[in-house]
């Protein structure tokens, strides 16, 4: 298990030096077809700003499009239990809980770090999972509050806003940029185009990649702090039979979920946020047999 761990942590922070390598390429292009080195700090500002405005307003976000109520210990014993004997294994302050109304079995963690962090379950995973299954899956969203996967999550999602803010200003400038240099004019625009349409899918990609590896994370983190695989397999291979899609579908939050909460499509599961839950299980029986 800790060397699933340290796999997994070794290839997120690679991924994330891509993912500046490819901000970089991005910032050389413009600077260098528009011939005007001295905006692009300016740009970079900009877009950054908006990056941090995204990276707080994440957690509020999540709970507010989820329709999320919180609770007190006295609302669902049950589900407070569990969270506060795993809070203590853990070392973490306890989170706030909340619960959302919908069947589907599902649950999120959020928070930038572990002082406020919050967990939520869905009524259709407490209505469907014994406690063993209820403690697997939340042990899978406590791995996340202590491997500050919300924080990367939203900084790779930041990351991306950047890139696809940097292209959205390269096409623009392309249509309507200045006509005195007609050759200039039109590597310009020709560079433009080809930026504008594949920065912002590379780091997307990128940035689903980082999530889906946070996952496995969260996995190997949860199983070890349980000492019982067993749980968090069942509770995979359970929701993997009743399916994890929400009545109430938005995308921007779907990273934050236990599993893939969005109808899945042949086209948009190169898009998904979430590994597959079949190789999650495998993965999680192959450390069992390797414990």
């Amino acid at each position: 298990m800790y060397s699933e761990i340290a796999a997994n942590k070794r290839k997120t922070y690679l991924m994330f030096f891509v993912f500046m390598i490819f901000i970089g390429i991005i910032g050389y292009i413009f600077a260098a077809v528009t011939g005007n080195t001295k905006i692009l700090p300016f740009v970079l500002a900009g877009a950054l700003i908006y990056a941090v405005i995204v990276y707080y307003s994440g957690s509020r976000m999540s709970l507010a499009v989820n329709g999320a109520q919180e609770i007190q210990k006295d609302d669902n014993p049950r589900l407070w239990r569990i969270i506060e004997n795993l809070s203590i294994t853990d070392g973490l302050p306890m989170p706030r809980v909340f619960i959302m109304n919908d069947p589907s079995p599902n649950a999120f963690a959020t928070g930038r770090t572990p002082d406020k962090a919050i967990v939520c379950a869905t009524s259709g995973l407490l209505e469907i999972m014994n406690d063993d299954e209820l403690q697997g899956v939340f042990a899978h969203e406590m791995g996340h509050v202590k491997n500050y996967d919300i924080r990367v999550a939203m900084f790779a999602f930041a990351l991306a806003a950047v890139i696809s803010i940097l292209a959205d200003i390269l096409l623009r400038m392309a249509f309507f940029g200045d006509d005195r240099d007609g050759d200039n004019n039109q590597v310009f625009f020709i560079l433009g185009i080809v930026a504008a349409i594949l920065a912002p899918i590379i780091a997307t990609l990128i940035q689903l990649a980082v999530s889906r590896k946070r996952e496995y994370l969260a996995d190997a983190t949860g199983a070890l702090t349980t000492r019982y695989p067993e749980g968090l397999i069942s509770a995979l291979k359970k929701i993997e039979r009743t399916g994890s899609v929400l009545n109430k579908q938005n995308t921007a939050t779907a990273h934050f979920f236990f599993a893939n909460p969005l109808k899945n499509h042949s086209v948009t599961n190169l898009f998904s946020t979430h590994p597959p839950l079949e190789e999650r299980i495998k993965r999680l029986e192959n450390m069992e047999t390797h414990a």
